[in-house]
């Protein structure tokens, strides 16, 4: 071999050995930078491919996954808002579903009292509505609920392995009331309600604060109620005309604000006790639960046990007095 060959070969294995010798005692950045150095210097092309590659890269490839993520981002707060919607219009058309079949159930529970008759689980789910089980106590609950709260109604299980329901009046109030289109089938819970209502609010409620009681029973004010129709014509013309409500306006109420009072036949056929009782049982409480009103109930029934006890002495004494007139004017025997 030539003598500059032989010199160029030693110069080449001096620098593999010092190269070998300095990946063994350099940390591993070290020798990824002497690797990258060594490649530039070896590979001109490839080092200068490569930093173009870098360049363009934020603009290219990582532009282009930047917009991948945000169309997927955008596709899945579409989806996402899609199934809301879809959820909102289930949801609704699963409440006015269960509304519905509490209306019918509610008439055919009101159609079966009126004949006296108790009803079966199987008649309901048989001729009135083809729902499933879990369905139908969440229907039952609600057309239950309603009977009490508007009619006065109790539904009674008095047989669980057959499933049979009675109707029972829990009420004692007179059973005339003739309201609207309702025959037979007086609004008395809706009646004892409000009255309820005006006791708490010392004898006199306003429009407001009825409405917002009946609007926790689902009553509202401008809408049609199922069975009753204009509940407001119902409460401030019928149950007015019938003379159970007094409804009027407020005295200098600037804008007019209207209320109600109790009425001369609601003073006459119940009393503050009763709707006491009424609305315990509304709330599975006690009469005595709702101090001070309480009082007034247990003060009014002593009042009207005086009173009748007055009456009785005065029957008494005209009974008296007319047999004494009688035989006194019984012509003498001689």
């Amino acid at each position: 071999m030539p003598r500059g060959q032989k010199s160029k070969h030693r110069a080449r294995e001096k620098r593999q050995r010092r190269q070998a010798q300095e990946e063994l005692t350099s940390p591993p950045s070290a020798q990824a930078s002497v690797e990258r150095k060594d490649d530039s210097q070896g590979h001109p092309e490839s080092s200068s491919a490569a930093r173009a590659t870098r360049s363009q890269q934020p603009e290219g490839a990582m532009a282009a996954g930047a917009t991948a993520a945000s169309y997927t981002s955008s596709d899945e707060e579409s989806q996402v808002e899609e199934m809301l919607r879809e959820l909102h219009v289930s949801t609704k058309e699963s409440e006015e579903f269960v509304e519905e079949k509490v209306a019918i159930l509610v008439h055919y529970l009101l159609y079966k009292y009126q004949l006296k008759e108790p009803v079966t689980k199987a008649e309901i789910l048989r001729n009135i509505m083809q729902i499933n089980k879990n369905q139908f106590f969440d229907v039952l609950k609600k057309a239950t609920d309603h009977l009490e709260l508007i009619f006065g109604l109790d539904v009674k299980e008095v047989d669980p392995n057959k499933n049979i329901y009675v109707l029972i009046n829990k009420l004692e109030i007179d059973q005339d009331i003739k309201t609207g289109d309702v025959e037979g089938i007086p609004p008395t819970g809706l009646l004892m309600t409000i009255l309820g209502v005006i006791l708490t609010k010392d004898s006199h409620a306003t429009e407001k604060e009825v409405w917002e009681v009946l609007n926790m029973m689902g009553i509202y004010d401008g809408t049609q109620h199922f069975f009753f129709g204009d509940v407001k014509m119902l409460i401030t013309k019928d149950l007015v005309k019938e003379r159970y409500l007094e409804y009027g306006q407020v005295p200098n109420s600037d804008p007019p604000c209207y209320e109600f009072r109790w009425g001369p036949r609601a003073h006459a056929e119940t009393s503050k006790m009763k709707v006491l009782e009424f609305m315990a049982k509304i709330h599975n409480s006690t009469p005595s639960a709702f101090s001070p009103y309480y009082e007034e109930a247990v003060k009014e029934q002593e009042e009207r046990a005086k009173a009748r006890a007055a009456a009785r002495a005065r029957t008494a004494a005209m009974a008296r007095l007319r047999a004494r007139v009688n035989s006194s004017s019984l012509p003498s025997s001689k």
